[in-house]
């Protein structure tokens, strides 16, 4: 779901939001950071610590409600009466609508509703859906819990692209791969809870899952407040996307871009899928318990939260993407590494004003292939059997790692720059600037 967004904005745009230091040293009468306790300042760090904690917990709720159908897959199919092919349509229902969504967010956040409104109503789609999905699975109508999987993938994906614009606009040439590493870890700690409590929360009947939609909901009206007191008080602009949609510029992409397409559809399709399905597997192949079987589910997300900002400072570190995708192929971190390594080598293969396009285009094809591929596991599993199915998601990954070994060869034979150190990267960069100079 939102793997994508994480390393997607970094490299698309952000401004500058630190005030100058002479401002706040040398203060003058219409200043009005003049006297501010730190905390209340937008351009200093302590301020900034705050706001990111907003941003961490905005996309809180939506990880966490997102794999409420495997938390509690046991249960939602005996009591609907479900086979799994029928249970595995929650999850393709969410990844239908950002099949298109995934153009039009960026564009919906820039031009039509601005940053702050944006992220609130795609909040409102995330709470709406699940309480919608809540109350079908109250009233044991399942249709209704796929209407309410439909509404909450409306919001799911922008808000992920919305919180991410929050970052760069907060934190752009500071503290930017270290916050993304954060919200990242924070995604994936809302994952590792609702594996571990949905169970307890179904028993005992705590209390509804979507009361943390609401929590994330309250942080974008807090995300909103301050980030409108900073353009007030910094004077300037509010956060923007940057992406610039244009879908004829798919001819001209090149070879290493589809082939970076295929590793991103052959290795995501072999994980969220079988995270849906990994409950059931685990109780009745292994003989685990319920909740034994969900922590077993979790640790892939246990481990990603973190893995994921040691991990992306090792790639920022050595470069080397292809390595680091191929190594993903067979490690058992790779979940984390393959975010870190994979998303950023868009950049490194399109011109920048297709960047927009590429990524769009690239979330697309994810959301297409986990619909389809969710939908063909539980068909696979109800007529072949776990063997089948086990061995089918082996077949998706080992097409990833094929197109890892082709886009490694593409590269050297164009003498790109997908596989060079970073320090080779910086120094082509450097010769680039000073040829335009």
């Amino acid at each position: 779901m939102a793997d994508l967004a994480e390393e997607r904005q970094a490299l698309l745009e952000g401004n500058d939001d630190d005030g100058e230091p002479g401002d706040r040293q040398n203060p003058t009468p219409g200043n009005p950071l003049k006297a501010m306790l730190a905390i209340c300042d937008p351009s200093r760090l302590l301020h900034r610590i705050v706001v990111l904690l907003f941003m961490c917990f905005l996309g809180f709720g939506s990880y966490f409600c997102y794999d409420n159908p495997a938390a509690l897959q046991t249960e939602v199919v005996q009591v609907m009466d479900l086979n799994t092919s029928q249970f595995m349509q929650l999850y393709a229902w969410y990844s239908w609508p950002n099949v298109v969504l995934c153009f039009l967010g960026g564009f919906l956040l820039d031009r039509v509703f601005g940053i702050r409104l944006g992220t609130i109503i795609f909040s409102v789609f995330v709470c709406v859906g699940q309480v919608i999905f809540a109350a079908g699975a109250l009233s044991n109508h399942f249709w209704l819990m796929e209407v309410g999987r439909f509404v909450f993938g409306i919001g799911g994906e922008s808000l992920s692209v919305a919180q991410n614009t929050y970052a760069v606009n907060w934190f752009k040439g500071k503290e930017l791969n270290l916050v993304f590493g954060l919200q990242l870890s924070m995604a994936r700690l809302g994952s590792t809870v609702n594996m571990n409590i949905m169970g307890w929360v179904y028993n005992s009947g705590a209390g509804p899952a979507a009361v943390t939609c609401f929590f994330s909901l309250a942080c974008a009206l807090v995300l909103g407040y301050l980030d409108k007191r900073a353009e007030r008080i910094l004077k300037k602009e509010q956060g923007k996307t940057g992406e610039v949609i244009k879908l004829t510029d798919v001819k001209d992409f090149p070879l290493s871009l589809w082939l970076i397409f295929i590793i991103c559809v052959g290795y995501y399709v072999a994980i969220f899928p079988f995270i849906g399905l990994g409950q059931v597997f685990f109780i009745e192949k292994f003989d685990f318990s319920p909740a034994q079987a969900r922590a077993i589910n979790s640790v892939v997300y246990i481990i990603s939260a973190p893995a994921s900002p040691i991990l992306g400072f090792m790639v920022d570190k050595t470069g080397r993407n292809v390595i680091w995708v191929m190594c993903a192929s067979l490690m058992g971190v790779s979940y984390s590494l393959l975010a870190c390594a994979l998303w950023p080598m868009v950049a490194y293969v399109v011109p920048d004003h297709q960047l927009g396009t590429a990524y769009g285009f690239m979330q697309s094809i994810q959301n297409l292939g986990l619909a389809l591929i969710a939908m063909a596991a539980g068909a696979i599993l109800d007529n072949k059997g776990y063997l089948f199915l086990e061995v089918f998601f082996c077949a998706c990954i080992c097409l990833a790692l094929m197109a890892v070994v082709a886009l490694y060869f593409v590269d050297y034979v164009q003498g790109g720059e997908l596989n060079l150190s970073t320090t080779a990267r910086v120094r082509l960069q450097e010769e680039a600037t000073l040829q335009k100079e």
